[in-house]
């Protein structure tokens, strides 16, 4: 069984996920979770996780018939799970099997950390996990879930919420942003990237940014922010400013807040200082010794600085990220 940390889950060996697998559970979550937490890792020269699907029957149809999942493990698995995984489906009305909901009661109570991708969210509070608690959904069953589990504390605006050994994700993509949160919360933020980069996806899109919700397209669409991202990027040692972004980008301060806004859910300040923050933990993870040297050449400036800034975002100091996720640490 897995220990947890501040931080989040270290073990001696691979940390044990499980999906859990139930009728008309949809496939592309089901991909995502192979995709980040099952496959091999040769580039890194180790495996990350124990991974597992398991079901409470031999054979399971997968959403709308599409196919029929056969061959993988029965429901006692999920009692070895470090991480579960619960299922999603479509048809939101439909209640949960009793023996899936009981298994995913018996985790909580002796400390695994559970995972709702999509409408994950529902078999978590069916079971009554969720009570109290923080979560997300998808957009579009937002008030469904409000009426039916008022207890629970819906934020439906997010790509995911980590509440400790809860999180979820809103839909199908915010699987992938939540798998790779785990990542960089299980491994650090170096592993995290070499992850996303096999996958060729965005390495961190902060939860707090904005699900896509449907909306009239403009007549004429805002310029990408990808150039600005990208010049800021590999200047982050340098005394950048929010006027800095808005002359590169050739628009004013107020029309770069806009566009940071709706493209990415947050301000350029705070974009700018997250940036900072993952190089530094980079350079840790990289052997850096010196904090000063690492927030100098992250461009937070001092170690107290960093000290901050480590303290308020990953919940460590720095010397405890570099005991957690430093050179030699396996």
């Amino acid at each position: 069984m897995a220990k947890e940390s501040s931080q989040g889950w270290q073990e001696a060996e691979p940390h044990r996920v499980v999906v859990i697998v139930d009728e008309n559970s949809n496939p592309f979550e089901l991909g995502c979770a192979t995709e980040v937490f099952g496959l091999r890792r040769p580039e890194l020269g180790r495996d990350l996780y124990d991974f597992r699907l398991c079901s409470p029957e031999p054979r399971t149809l997968m959403r709308d018939g599409f196919f029929t999942l056969t061959g993988v493990a029965g429901l006692e698995a999920a009692e070895e799970a470090d991480t579960l995984i619960v299922p999603n489906r479509p048809d939101t009305e439909v209640p949960r099997r009793p023996a899936v909901l009981d298994a995913v009661r018996r985790a909580h109570a002796r400390g695994a950390r559970l995972v709702g991708f999509c409408s994950g969210a529902f078999t978590l509070a069916e079971a009554g996990v969720l009570d109290g608690r923080r979560a997300t959904a998808h957009w579009q069953w937002a008030d469904d879930f409000r009426a039916r589990y008022p207890s629970v504390r819906l934020e439906p605006d997010v790509l995911f919420v980590d509440d400790g050994d809860i999180l979820t994700a809103a839909g199908s993509a915010a699987a992938l942003d939540l798998g790779l949160h785990l990542v960089r919360r299980d491994h650090g933020a170096e592993v995290a990237n070499a992850v996303s980069r096999r996958l060729v996806f965005a390495a961190h899109r902060e939860g707090g940014q904005r699900q896509f919700v449907e909306r009239p397209m403009p007549d004429l669409p805002d310029e990408s922010l990808a150039p600005v991202l990208a010049w800021a990027q590999e200047r982050l040692d340098a005394p950048l400013t929010v006027a800095d972004l808005a002359g590169r980008a050739a628009v004013s301060p107020a029309t770069l807040h806009r566009r940071f806004q709706a493209q990415l859910g947050t301000t350029p300040l705070t974009w700018l200082t997250r940036e900072r923050l993952a190089l530094a933990c980079r350079l840790i993870e990289r052997g850096e010794p010196r904090f000063e040297v690492v927030a100098r050449r992250s461009g937070i400036g001092t170690a107290a600085h960093l000290r901050t800034l480590m303290r308020r975002e990953t919940g460590i100091t720095p010397s405890a990220y570099r005991s957690r996720f430093g050179p030699g640490v396996k």
